[in-house]
């Protein structure tokens, strides 16, 4: 007989989607996932059959202005946590207490506070999960920070790495104050930080990246097993792109394609101007995946070497690119990595710089930071990963081993290993 597995997640479709591929897997297994997250996803999560549940707050992927502020290179991250996730502490509490009455046990993104410290207090075997190597916050490889990418270049100085990860732990130790005061009222312990330490099950954590992008470090949880990523891509994923996408592809070279997620392009600025004026200064053909935003419109016409669509399911679209060209969002960068194509990663907040950084060492990625985002500019670095014969080795090797992971079987034999038997 099956166990009931709660599996929580906030976020964009980077966040959203591993969970339902986590979901499919343990149905597939005999098991009842129950998945809680924004009410964006319920109709996601219902076409592929699974039960759904709307927690707090309800993320709006269209919210221009908010979308921005969360994007913000230097204050995205804090006005995600301390504006949008702290005020809604209760209501998400609300929402997923119901939930974990009947629950064998619950599965945590790092955002989920309120079903960490209710899966504590009910005493509710949970798994801890992390999407991208920053929620480590190791000494032993110091995270690119947001807004200020320049101190990774001190991590060779002794003490440094320790005495950044020290100050960005207190830092935002301060950003989750009112989760310490619900422990507290609870009677649970408050000596880790929620969103660092605290964040992590002392029974497993499942770490859904690809292990080319990072090993365990002396100071990660002693329980972390790194799975690779969820590959899932959406309930239309496995389907054939657009009639009219497909001609496009077919009449032509392969062209560079051009996104930036499910968030990010909520705050695209010029992004697709200067894409399109880059394509034409090296007479290349391109995919824009400019989003349901009018105002991600290039002004102007648009020739025929240039195909604009809303959206195209990541893992259907760039196996036939010659190029991406992307935000560094992990889900984003996973399908990228999987399609064995170079990349330039334009990284706008949270774990995207580190991502971003880490993509590059691998050799088959260049960076970009958005405010450097100028047609030339893009034209150069492009023709340069165009024109190197080694980054396109690179990107193959790297895609090989991306492919050989199964994270979402390797993730759920560590859910299964701690259900009652």
């Amino acid at each position: 007989m099956g166990h009931r597995i709660v599996l929580t997640s906030f976020g964009s479709y980077g966040d959203v989607f591993p969970y339902v591929g986590l979901a499919l897997e343990l149905r597939a297994r005999g098991h009842h996932p129950v998945l809680a997250m924004p009410g964006y996803a319920r109709d996601l999560v219902e076409r592929e059959g699974l039960e759904f549940h709307a927690v707090r707050p309800d993320g709006d992927l269209n919210d221009i202005a908010t979308i921005a502020r969360i994007m913000d290179p230097a204050r995205g991250t804090e006005y995600l946590i301390r504006e949008i996730m702290m005020p809604a502490l209760a209501d998400s509490e609300a929402d997923i207490a119901p939930l974990l009455a009947d629950a064998d046990l619950v599965v945590t993104h790092p955002l989920s506070f309120a079903a960490v410290y209710l899966a504590e207090k009910a005493a509710i075997p949970w798994v801890s999960t992390v999407l991208a190597p920053i929620s480590f916050l190791s000494r032993y490889d110091m995270p690119v920070a947001p807004g200020a990418p320049w101190t990774k270049g001190l991590e060779a100085i002794p003490g440094v790495a320790s005495l950044f990860t020290r100050l960005g732990k207190a830092m935002t130790r301060r950003w989750v104050r009112p989760v310490e005061d619900r422990r507290r009222a609870l009677g649970l312990p408050t000596t880790l930080n929620p969103l660092a330490e605290g964040q992590h099950s002392p029974a497993a954590v499942i770490a859904l990246f690809s292990s080319v992008l990072a090993e365990p470090k002396p100071d990660w949880p002693e329980n972390v097993t790194v799975t690779g990523a969820v590959q899932y891509n959406g309930v239309d994923a496995e389907q054939p792109l657009s009639a009219a996408l497909i001609d496009f592809l077919a009449a032509g070279p392969a062209p560079v394609v051009f996104t930036l997620g499910s968030a990010a392009v909520a705050a695209a600025g010029t992004f697709f101007e200067e894409s399109l004026a880059a394509v034409q200064i090296l007479g290349v053909r391109a995919v824009l995946l400019v989003g349901a935003h009018a105002e991600n419109q290039p002004i102007g016409t648009i020739p025929d070497t240039v195909r604009l669509e809303p959206y195209a399911p990541h893992a259907a679209l760039f196996p036939h690119a010659a190029a991406i060209v992307h935000q560094g969002g992990i889900g984003t960068l996973h399908q990228a990595l999987r399609s064995g194509r170079p990349m330039l990663t334009v990284p706008f907040s949270h774990d995207q710089p580190d991502n971003a950084h880490r993509v590059a060492r691998l050799g088959c990625s260049r960076t970009l930071l958005p405010s450097r985002y100028r047609a030339r500019r893009v034209a150069r670095e492009l023709r340069r990963l165009l024109d190197d014969p080694i980054c396109h080795d690179r990107a193959q090797a790297v895609a090989a081993q991306v492919r050989a992971e199964g994270g979402a079987s390797a993730a759920c034999d560590v859910i299964e290993s701690l259900l009652p038997r």
